[in-house]
């Protein structure tokens, strides 16, 4: 049996290991998309997002107004049930891209990538914005980033039956 001494040395390596959160990063800042365009948006980490057994958990997601967020793609490029294949994913380690081949106004709404490789598996969201030519509505697309400040809880369905929760920063 373990010691208490034992034990709390071993919490202590445990709490030391997690203090390098992973940060996640997106470009470009801003994008104007056209309907019918391309677009693409990368995510770039401070990690590589290879897990010991030998999967990349890179998740893509999309928030439309109004609406919780939608996982479109998991392990870097599988497709969820129901999302067209004008999405597409790509990349390995530490450089992953969300590609939409053409942009239709359903498109419209907050991207978010999202690690699920390291612990904490969710990090917080910085917003950059992005606007569709000839309409007024705003595309914004965000991409996680692991700052400390402003924190707000949102809740969203993974797979329409398990809530999920995720901190995010708001952006003025």
């Amino acid at each position: 049996m373990m010691s208490p001494a034992q034990f709390l040395f071993l919490l202590m390596l445990w709490i030391q290991g997690t203090s390098g959160d992973v940060v996640m990063t997106q470009t470009p800042v801003s994008l104007s998309v056209a309907i019918g365009q391309p677009a693409s948006i990368s995510c770039k980490s401070s990690q590589s997002l290879v897990h010991s057994d030998g999967k990349t958990y890179l998740n893509w997601l999309l928030q439309r107004p109004g609406q919780s967020p939608k996982r479109l793609i998991y392990l870097v490029s599988k497709l969820d049930s129901g999302i067209p294949d004008r999405f597409s994913g790509s990349g390995s380690e530490t450089d992953f891209t969300l590609k939409i081949s053409r942009v239709e106004a359903d498109d419209l709404g907050v991207y978010y990538c999202l690690q699920g490789t390291h612990f904490p598996h969710t990090v917080i969201q910085t917003l950059t914005k992005t606007f569709l030519h000839g309409g007024a509505d705003q595309l914004a697309m965000c991409c996680l980033t692991a700052k400390q400040s402003s924190l707000s809880l949102c809740e969203w369905e993974w797979l329409g039956n398990l809530n999920n929760f995720f901190a995010v920063e708001s952006s003025s």
